[in-house]
């Protein structure tokens, strides 16, 4: 077995390993909240905050994205110059965070993660992803939307900037991911029956 397919079944196995570790779901039970009864019974950051509270759904999101850092970079870092093992880690962490192994494959949307290995991998888009998304936010209120602007920006950014194929395909690759697991989102946002983030 040549070291390359070590690598890149490491970095697989490892990416889905860690993206499954639900920690919206355990911070949340440490708050004496089952998050898969409450609200949108979903162990993303934005139910988290709803049900449990700010700082929790705070803290969940920032662990969904180190989540994705992590099972992104390792990978790079061992391999040295080459992003493709980075890009198979940040795959398989959004598909751990979505399809968790240990909530019997129930999982979050994947944008923190996704977030999270994408500021690893091609920062110039991630940042641009964080602006849409407030734009967004910030002008509707709605999470969902802004999220699903944020996962549509990605290959767009990539491709303006000359990123490489690769990292453009897999930016789509995983919009596509994001948005399909807001489907609900969108047609409760077609509906106008999407919930809003009150202004505090």
């Amino acid at each position: 077995m040549s070291i390359d397919l070590i690598v890149a079944l490491s970095a697989a196995g490892a990416g889905y390993l860690i993206g499954s570790l639900p920690f919206g779901y355990l911070v949340a039970k440490a708050n004496g909240v089952d998050i898969f009864s409450v609200g949108s019974k979903n162990p993303g950051a934005t139910n988290v905050k709803r049900c449990v509270g700010k700082k929790a759904g705070n803290i969940v999101f920032l662990l969904d994205a180190i989540k994705g850092f992590v099972a992104t970079g390792w990978p790079i870092l061992l391999a040295g110059e080459s992003f493709h093992y980075g890009l198979i880690g940040l795959v398989f962490a959004v598909l751990g965070h979505s399809f968790s192994l240990f909530t019997r494959f129930r999982g979050g949307k994947g944008v923190a993660t996704m977030l999270g290995g994408v500021v690893a991998l091609m920062y110039i888009a991630a940042l641009v992803g964080v602006l849409v998304w407030l734009a967004v936010f910030y002008s509707s209120r709605y999470v969902s939307l802004a999220s699903i602007c944020l996962a549509i920006s990605l290959p767009i950014t990539n491709l303006v900037v000359g990123s490489p194929a690769t990292l453009t395909w897999v930016s789509l690759a995983l919009g596509l991911l994001v948005v399909v697991r807001h489907k609900e989102n969108i047609v409760r946002l077609l509906k106008g029956e999407e919930n809003k983030f009150a202004k505090k």
